[in-house]
């Protein structure tokens, strides 16, 4: 989720909504998938179930980009992958900076999907002096003194944050300052940033604590199912030495 104040990118003024922005990705996803099965067209359907949503807002979605496809036909999957891509700005190559590189920068460093999704790890910084120069994924790490030069030598717009909590504002001030505009924070905190950079939250604790909800939600349905069972001994209320007109305590008391 973003925190902090967002400037309206240049999508918004086009009139395409945040919600629909966030779903293009999946939709993405999904359709690379298919062209990698050489699989020429698709019809809403199909493609509103591979990307988890209902195929009304598919369509939708799609209305906002120009793309209605062909009724009988489907959508042509070459085209609309293209047309995703230019939506999303995956056309052109984006350098990106990890700062933070202990096991999950590390493990971000590694990830191969960047560079097929338009994006090319152009440094890793750290603030451990024994850390420079060590490679990682290829890629030597350098040391966050550097790290203003970094940003203006490669042209970075993007940064992702991997550090402690405690350091995450200072890093994030520093790539501002430096003129990075667009932020992945994965620091357990919230940023604040000034008007006209965007940042985008990902707290894996988080989704794991909601995930636990849901799972201590669905324990209680089935407890609460099994003790329906008709087998299972009648629920009582606490004894107050009253009974109901049946001989059993009433299920509510009276106060």
């Amino acid at each position: 989720m973003a925190t902090g104040r967002t400037h309206r990118p240049a999508t918004r003024s086009r009139g395409i909504p945040e919600a629909t922005v966030a779903r293009l990705p999946l939709y993405l996803r999904a359709l690379t998938a298919l062209s990698e099965r050489s699989v020429p067209t698709v019809s809403s359907e199909e493609l509103a179930a591979a990307a988890g949503v209902n195929s009304a807002k598919l369509r939708k979605d799609f209305s906002y980009l120009g793309s209605y496809g062909t009724r009988g036909v489907g959508y042509d999957v070459e085209y609309l992958v293209y047309q995703i891509s230019r939506e999303l700005g995956l056309t052109q190559d984006w350098p990106v900076v990890i700062v933070g590189i202990g096991n999950l920068g590390a493990a971000l460093a590694n990830y191969g999907g960047f560079a097929s999704r338009g994006f090319r790890v152009a440094a890793l910084i750290d603030a451990d002096p024994a850390m420079a120069g060590t490679p990682v994924a290829g890629i030597p790490v350098q040391h966050a003194d550097e790290l203003e030069q970094i940003v203006g030598d490669n042209g970075v717009s993007i940064g992702v944050i991997s550090t402690p909590a405690g350091a995450a504002q200072q890093v994030c001030d520093r790539l501002v300052a430096a003129g990075v505009t667009s932020i992945l924070n994965f620091a357990p905190t919230v940023l604040s940033v000034p008007d006209g950079v965007d940042v985008r939250k990902v707290d894996l604790s988080i989704e794991l604590q909601i995930l636990a909800f849901h799972e201590q939600r669905k324990a209680g349905e089935e407890t609460a199912e099994g003790s329906s069972d008709p087998a299972a001994p009648p629920v009582r209320s606490a004894s107050t030495g009253r009974k109901g007109p049946d001989g059993d305590m009433p299920a509510v008391m009276p106060a």
